[in-house]
C-alpha cells in the first residue's frame, strides 16, 4: 500500500478517502432508517449489507490515503481533515481501533437479525464516528 499510496497524486487521495467515507454514510443511513426512522421497514438482508459495506470500508486500509500534503486541498470537495491527524499518530490510532472494532462488530451483530441488538452497535459506531470527527475533521464553514 505505501508504494501504492505514494504514487497517488493528493487531489486523488482526497478523491478516494471522500469516496469512501460517502459510501459508508450511505450504508450507514440504510442502517439508520430501517434502525430509528421507521423500525418496521427492518429487512436482515438489507442490514448485513450495509453493515457488511461499512466493515469493508472500515478495514480496507484508508489510512494510507492519508499522503502528506493531504491536509489542505480538493478531491470532490475541498478536505476537512485537521492538520492533526498527521501528527498525532496515538490519538489517530486510538480512534481508527476502535472505528474498527465496532465496525467489525456491526457485521457481526448484523448476521445475527436481531434489530434491537444491532441498533445498539449502530449507537456504538456512531460514537466512534463523532470520536474521530471531534478530533480531526473541521466543521463546514
Amino acid at each position: 500500500a505505501g508504494t501504492a499510496s505514494a504514487q497517488l497524486k493528493t487531489s486523488d487521495a482526497i478523491k478516494f478517502r471522500q469516496s469512501g467515507y460517502g459510501f459508508m454514510a450511505w450504508n450507514m443511513g440504510k442502517l439508520k432508517g430501517m434502525l430509528v426512522d421507521n423500525p418496521a421497514s427492518f429487512n436482515k438482508e438489507q442490514a448485513m449489507a450495509a453493515a457488511n459495506a461499512v466493515q469493508a470500508v472500515a478495514n480496507s486500509g484508508m489510512g494510507a490515503l492519508y499522503v502528506p500534503g493531504s491536509d489542505k486541498g480538493k478531491g470532490w470537495a475541498e478536505t476537512r481533515v485537521k492538520p492533526e491527524l498527521f501528527t498525532d499518530k496515538e490519538g489517530v490510532g486510538k480512534v481508527a481501533m476502535a472505528f474498527n472494532k465496532e465496525a467489525n462488530e456491526l457485521a457481526k451483530v448484523a448476521a445475527t437479525g436481531d434489530a434491537a441488538a444491532l441498533k445498539v452497535q449502530f449507537g456504538k459506531v456512531g460514537e466512534s464516528c463523532k470520536a474521530c470527527h471531534d478530533k480531526f475533521r473541521k466543521e463546514d464553514d
